[in-house]
Order: C-alpha cells, then structure tokens, then sequence
C-alpha cells in the first residue's frame, strides 16, 4: 500500500529538518522497517513550507502500530520545536487521497 501525506515546517526550518533526516537515527530506520515502511521519502515546497512525504507500508493497521514506540514518541519530541505538531507532540499530518497510480 502507498501512503501520501503533508506536514508543515516553522519559517526557516528547513534546512534543520533536512540535516535531522540526513542524521536519522539507526533505531528509527530499523523501526520503520519493522513495522512494514519502505521506500520513504519527504519532499519539500520551500514557498510554503509543506512537506509531502511517500511511504510503501505493508499492513495499515501494523503500520499505525509504530506511533506507539518509544524510538518514535522520542523522535516526535526531537523534531517538535521545528514543525507544527500536536499537543502529543506528532506532527500535524494530514492523509492524501490518491488520485492517480502508475506501476
């Protein structure tokens, strides 16, 4: 399954929230993989600050699973001070609808 979503950076963040990625930690990768994640990538449009981010999950339900881990309640907590987030600190996510797919 493909997941699309959008997510929003503070004015000038963008180059910290690049550098934090490029410095992902390994406990991060290895959950993602571990609950099914692959082939993930986040772009930017630097007029708006929005992030668009592609994920290929396996199982939706399992997937959902990973907000619930340590090493990801850390990570939302490490990148809160430079992206809207919620008052649980999760970034305010929003789904995409797909509209068109092409293998």
């Amino acid at each position: 399954m493909i997941k699309g979503f959008k997510m929003k950076l503070y004015p000038g963040m963008a180059a910290e929230y690049e550098k934090r990625h490029n410095e992902l930690w390994q406990e991060m990768i290895d959950m993602i993989h571990e609950y099914g994640g692959k082939n993930y990538s986040i772009f930017l449009d630097e007029e708006t600050n929005i992030l668009f981010g592609y994920i290929e999950i396996e199982d939706p339900e399992k997937w959902n699973e990973s907000a619930d881990t340590a090493i990801n309640r850390k990570w939302w907590h490490f990148m809160a001070d430079i992206m809207e987030t919620n008052p649980d600190e999760s970034p305010v996510s929003v789904d995409l609808k797909t509209v068109f797919h092409l293998n």
